[in-house]
């Protein structure tokens, strides 16, 4: 008798650097930079300040229930933005999006694109040579 094999359709428990999310989250950012990347480690130690006042001010707009919106793409996602929505300037609007597990380390800007797929439409009058010898009235 052929035994059936029962699969698993459990997500997987997510893991950065061997540590689970609610051990990330309990450590402050000097700690989590020394788990990321020598560049994003760097540009975190430098910014380690500026990063705790970006996340004071989105618990304190999570509370008051208002987008937050932010022009400043540079920033290093920490494990204390998980779960909040951004928009993030692109240069003409605010791209929102939520950041979510596998987004630590990487920055904001990277999620908001500033330059768009370009979408060719029809070729215009002139462009082309069958186009050339028509008439434009």
């Amino acid at each position: 008798m052929a035994e059936i094999k029962k699969i698993s359709l459990q997500k997987k428990e997510f893991k950065y650097r061997s540590k689970t999310l609610v051990e990330l989250k309990e450590l402050n950012i000097r700690e989590f930079a020394q788990l990321l990347r020598a560049n994003e480690k760097r540009t975190a130690l430098r910014q380690s300040d500026e990063l705790q006042r970006f996340v004071l001010r989105c618990k304190d707009k999570v509370n008051k229930k208002k987008p937050i919106k932010t022009h400043k793409r540079h920033l290093i996602i920490v494990p204390e933005m998980v779960g909040l929505t951004l928009g993030v300037y692109n240069g003409k609007e605010y791209v929102q999006f939520q950041i979510i597990e596998e987004m630590l380390g990487h920055r904001l800007g990277e999620f908001s694109l500033t330059r768009n797929k370009v979408k060719h439409g029809a070729a215009g009058i002139g462009a082309t040579r069958s186009s050339a010898s028509r008439s434009v009235k």
